[in-house]
């Protein structure tokens, strides 16, 4: 089991950041030690970081056997996000998804116990928002797998999400709405449920940690006033809600410049201790 990532206690939320996968060749040598069998990269990463999304489970089913290995490879403290799969969330109905939902569930999620975090749900940049529709999905969701409450975080990428009224069945249902930062996709801060979901895709080759170090800073300073409560300053909402309650906040680079990912991660990591 991997050694765990210097833990970081919040009066409010919880803070966990890391990146979108683990599996990529240009980290190794880098964020990888050089030699590093590849077996042992989870092991690492997790290591260093205090949470990951799992992408693999988007383009294929996986087995318990997978989920099991991947929870005894990571320190007692570490979160996994899980992208719920393709064949999910780019069927036309939503509201038809029903046996699908139960597919992946079923496929060994529970196996990773305590490690499982919000399952992610990622929609097309062309799925447009049907209240109807969505609102049956929404329904469909599992309140809790293997006993254990778990949590939503829906990704939409389409600009008729832009409406309070989409906000309200999200907050309805205690589901995160997640914010799409520094990116071409529509982005919306409103809080939602008793966590945060933040997925942050501006990383650039120009600034060796991905970042500048003053981006660095505000990013640390937002995730901070988020766990307590706060409002994400300098990103629109679409409904005048807000919920101050103190709430856990996941914070994922991707995308981008992605070989600067895990290098971002650790340095804002770095400035939540």
């Amino acid at each position: 089991m991997a050694k765990a990532a210097k833990k970081i206690d919040n009066k409010s939320g919880r803070i966990r950041v890391g990146v979108g996968g683990w599996t990529y060749e240009p980290w190794r040598g880098t964020f990888f030690p050089k030699g590093l069998p590849h077996a042992r990269e989870l092991e690492h990463a997790s290591g260093r970081l205090t949470s990951i999304e799992i992408n693999g489970t988007f383009y294929r089913t996986q087995t318990p056997a997978s989920f099991a290995k991947w929870r005894d490879e990571t320190p007692d403290d570490f979160v996994f996000a899980v992208k719920a799969p393709r064949y999910v969330v780019q069927k036309r109905e939503l509201a038809s998804t029903a046996e699908s939902i139960s597919r992946f569930v079923e496929s060994g999620l529970s196996e990773l116990k305590a490690k499982l975090g919000p399952i992610l749900w990622q929609f097309a940049p062309t799925k447009k928002f049907m209240s109807e529709d969505f609102a049956a999905f929404l329904d469909l969701l599992p309140r809790e797998i293997g006993g254990r409450p778990v949590r939503h975080a829906l990704e939409v990428r389409h600009e008729t999400f832009l409406c309070a009224e989409f906000a309200d069945l999200a907050r309805k249902r205690g589901a995160a709405i997640v914010t799409a930062c520094d990116s071409k996709y529509p982005e919306i801060a409103d809080l939602t449920a008793d966590f945060a979901y933040l997925r942050v895709m501006g990383a650039t080759d120009k600034a060796k940690l991905g970042y500048a170090p003053k981006a660095l800073d505000l990013w640390a300073e937002r995730a901070k006033a988020l766990a307590a409560g706060g409002r994400l300053e300098g990103a629109p909402a679409v409904s005048t809600t807000h919920d101050a309650r103190a709430r856990d906040v996941f914070f994922y680079f991707i995308s981008g410049f992605k070989e600067r990912n895990p290098a971002a991660a650790e340095a804002l990591l770095e400035r939540l201790r």
